[in-house]
């Protein structure tokens, strides 16, 4: 093993992840912090407030770390001497202010982090004018959903590239020894000043309860070499901050400026915003002389010439007597460091990737372990408010999360986006842990667990969604996450996690039941779900009351609960082969997942069709208050889902389980009428092999009932969902046909929408009305992969449709992942495809290799939209990325 794995081996008897990058990048604005009456996050606790005002339930700020608990923080403020505050955290739009909802406007980058974190690089760029906040506010709003977003870059504050490279890299010595280096590089073609603050302080836990303890911060020691902060803790104990050279410590409360922000007196002479308005305002009686307090900066003044750079050192550690804390044995710990990081991912990284791949992998995976996020939220408290505070209105009781009052976490999460998205989501955490296992099985698994973990799931069963409202409904893969998580660690270490597997098991079926028993209103095996995590993509809100009544038959509700059962029935089969108890459970699902397969193929008769044999395409269908079935025919992503219900069973599965292999014949034999229009366990394919599937598909090109050939069809398309770089979540069909949907004079519209949605549906930042996911492509991928599993070589389809190019479905799996990929690789012209018209990005050797991992993408031309630093779920690409080299592109 090499020193990182050893690392990870060594965990948790050595707490190599006592520290980690596991500061949020935004506590304003969100649910955990608003405390108004009709729950208007984004407007109770703003940015502007957020200097000075104490935060209950969190930190944040740039580039920075902080222990497990999160009581001890530190990161990064700075000040070129035009902005009229420090840039102490990022800054962007909230939903009410973007024209296409939230977005961070910053320019920052996680460019490196092993998964134990000893070695962790991040770059912010810094413009040496003022920074345009107002004038970003403004020409958004101005602009309406049918402009694009106004950038910080569009202000032309980095031309002539006058900014600020600020690179901050951490190294650990050992689990409690963080040494910190920020080397500033001047782009510009003038010499420069800069005011760097590397800022520590302890989270406010004491403002909210009686007769709390207070832990403390105080200089030690200061001369030429290093000066010294003592921070003093009850629970976290001692630790000391090395600050190279004679920079003034200045010192301060994190407690909130009443004066500011309440027009009320202060409760202590230093407050949160004591550094800033020192620096800023000139206020030399804003930091406390007597080198004490909760939040603490030395305060570095640097002049860098044009394409100079300048370091300063740092060091947080638990040892007190450090001679030479900050001399030769630092940059020889930070080299070794750095050539160990270098170590792990060259033996994780396939030999066959270029170094354009093995940069788009390692950022990617960077990204992800730098989106772990402390996340700490107790519901009941939050609801009744704290014994120190004024009682919550009563109000807010009814606004959201009120039946969630057994929800206390207190993790580390792997966050979708800790700017735009400092809360788990349900779903895009499931996969964010197929990348992350990768590099930390351990940490994948234990973010998969904690989410079936009493104090998250519901006592119904019911997963937590995200905290806007935990009740909501994200499509059920938890199930699928794990048991790809676990094959991947049985890949890695040659051996699977059984107990891991087991217990996730034992909680999904409280889950399961849940959807079968809520979801189902009719008992039909049918399902509604609501919106299911693609926001926009129906003709109307689709978690909202229809404003034709009724109820909607959902295709792609009822094709997760399909792919829910076949999940389950994989990891039952797995347990099968040590406890015989589980050969029961895999019966069940078997039987659920044929009368599900049953019901969504229903052919005449009475009953829901979601089906359409006309066009050869699953549609939801709207159930009206008059009996009338409607079908609403949007060619969307709704419609290929089904593709993800499949699975294949090696003959040497049933010969191990005699039982079941029984069972299953019986219900074959005595259940006919289930098995039409569904691939099952009585056609052997490749090896022998049986598949289970919505979609029925035969090794014969001509059948007429094949399903599968007939979405592929579509799917392969050009002029439909393929595009050059992966699956649109709409067809391009709509473009030129718009499908309408008129009641009661209104008229409702689903039209092609390759970018930005010119709609407000779910704050007006979703579109799933054309661009491309990675989410879904990569459940797709999957998905034909298994297909192959099952029909082999011979089974062959036209790709892209009308081309007279045919492909094996293995090889259809590696041209969408090789497009998707394309996305971030450079083109023959030396341009990424990400980046779109960006020129900065696309010709700037200082910007072009640094990448910025979107929620979503251009359904034409590949350009990144939506959250820029989403590297949760496009992180996948991580995956992909790696099984193309091992497998070959």
């Amino acid at each position: 093993m090499n020193a990182e794995e050893r690392r990870l081996t060594e965990t948790p008897q050595t707490p190599w992840k006592l520290w980690g990058p596991y500061l949020s990048e935004r506590q304003w604005g969100t649910v955990r912090e608003d405390y108004s009456p009709d729950g208007s996050a984004w407007d109770y606790f703003t940015h502007d407030q957020a200097r000075s005002r104490a935060y209950r339930w969190g930190e944040d700020g740039i580039g920075g770390i902080s222990d497990d608990q999160q009581l001890l923080c530190f990161a990064l403020a700075f000040w070129n001497g035009q902005d009229p505050i420090l840039k102490e955290r990022m800054f962007g739009l909230t939903g009410t202010e973007g024209n296409h909802g939230e977005d961070v406007k910053d320019y920052y980058f996680y460019l490196d982090s092993t998964p134990t974190h000893s070695y962790m690089k991040f770059l912010y760029k810094y413009p040496q004018q003022e920074f345009p906040y107002s004038w970003l506010v403004e020409e958004n709003q101005q602009r309406g959903t049918e402009g694009m977003e106004f950038e910080l870059l569009d202000t032309g504050v980095f031309e002539e590239n006058k900014y600020f490279d600020i690179f901050l890299e951490y190294a650990k010595e050992n689990a409690q020894d963080i040494l910190i280096k920020i080397t500033v590089a001047n782009r510009g073609s003038e010499t420069a000043s800069l005011h760097i603050l590397p800022t520590l302080w302890f989270r406010n836990t004491w403002s909210w309860e009686e007769e709390a303890e207070k832990p403390r911060l105080q200089q030690i020691k200061a001369d030429d070499k290093f000066s010294m902060v003592e921070a003093k803790h009850s629970q976290l104990g001692k630790y000391c901050l090395y600050c190279q050279g004679e920079a003034p410590l200045l010192f301060t409360e994190n407690e909130t400026n009443y004066q500011r922000i309440f027009e009320v007196n202060n409760t202590t002479a230093y407050v949160k915003d004591g550094i800033n308005d020192y620096i800023v305002a000139g206020n030399k009686n804003a930091v406390n002389p007597d080198k004490l307090g909760t939040k603490v900066a030395p305060h570095y003044q640097l002049e860098i010439a044009p394409g100079a750079s300048q370091v300063i050192k740092l060091r947080l550690t638990n040892r007190a007597s450090l001679g030479d804390p900050l001399g030769g044995e630092f940059d020889r710990i930070f080299d070794n460091r750095k050539r160990e990081a270098d170590e792990f991912y060259y033996k994780l990284m396939p030999q066959e990737l270029d170094d354009d791949c093995r940069n788009i992998q390692r950022q990617a995976l960077a990204g992800l372990l730098w989106n772990k996020q402390y996340y700490y939220f107790d519901v009941t408290r939050w609801l009744e408010g704290d014994p120190t505070m004024p009682a919550p209105p009563p109000e807010r009781q009814e606004v959201r999360n009120k039946g969630w009052i057994h929800l206390e976490s207190q993790d580390i999460i792997s966050m979708p986006d800790k700017w735009e998205y400092p809360w788990f989501a349900a779903w895009d955490l499931a996969f964010h842990c197929l990348p992350l296992a990768l590099v930390d099985p351990d940490f994948a698994k234990n973010q998969l667990d904690i989410m079936t973990r009493e104090w998250y799931m519901h006592p119904n069963g019911q997963l937590p969604a995200y905290e806007w409202n935990f009740g909501d409904v994200n499509p059920p893969v938890h199930a699928w996450a794990s048991w790809r998580v676990y094959k991947i660690e049985q890949k890695m270490r040659g051996t699977g996690d059984r107990a891991f597997l087991e217990r996730v098991f034992q909680k999904l079926l409280l889950n399961f039941t849940w959807w079968v028993n809520r979801k189902d209103t009719e008992g039909k095996n049918i399902f509604e779900g609501g919106f299911l995590g693609l926001d926009n993509i129906g003709v109307f809100d689709r978690s909202s009351q229809l404003p034709t009544g009724g109820t909607l038959e959902q295709a792609d509700s009822t094709s997760w609960m399909a792919m829910y059962c076949l999940n389950m029935l994989t990891i039952a089969l797995e347990l099968a082969k040590e406890n015989p108890v589980y050969e029961d459970m895999a019966t069940k699902f078997f039987e659920h997942f044929l009368y599900i397969a049953d019901a969504m193929n229903h052919v005449g008769g009475e009953g829901t069709k979601l089906w359409d044999e006309e066009d050869g395409f699953f549609y939801d269908v709207l159930n009206c208050p008059n009996g009338e079935q409607m079908p609403l025919k949007v060619r969307s992503m709704v419609g290929l889902i089904p593709l993800f219900a499949v699975t294949t069973i090696e003959p040497a599965i049933l010969d191990q389980l005699p039982e079941f292999k029984k069972r299953l014949e019986w219900f074959i034999n005595n259940r006919p009428q289930l098995k039409r229009n569904v691939a099952c366990m009585e056609t052997q394919g490749e090896k022998a092999r049986r598949m289970l599937a919505l979609c029925y598909a035969t090794r014969d090109r001509y059948v007429p009932e094949d399903r599968f050939r007939r979405v592929l069809g579509k799917l392969l398309d050009e002029t439909e969902f393929l595009s050059d770089y992966g699956i649109r979540a709409l067809s391009r069909y709509h473009k030129d046909h718009p499908y309408l949907f008129s009641i009661d004079d209104q008229e409702y519209r689903v039209s092609y929408e390759p970018a930005e949605s010119s709609g407000s549906l779910f704050g007006g930042n979703s579109n799933w009305r054309g661009p491309v996911w990675l989410p879904v492509n990569y459940l797709l991928i999957e998905s034909l992969q298994q297909y192959h599993h099952y029909l082999g070589d011979e089974f062959k389809v036209e790709c892209p449709t009308g081309s007279g190019h045919w492909m094996t479905l293995w090889e259809v799996a590696r041209e969408l992942s090789n497009r998707l990929i394309r996305l971030y690789t450079n083109d023959e012209t030396g341009h990424r495809a990400v980046y779109g018209g960006i020129a900065k990005f696309q010709a700037d050797p200082h910007w072009h290799n640094y990448l910025l991992f979107h929620e979503y993408f251009h359904g034409d031309n590949g350009a990144g939209i939506g959250a820029n630093h989403q590297t949760g779920w496009t992180g996948l690409l991580a995956k992909l990325i790696q099984q193309t080299g091992e497998y070959g592109g």
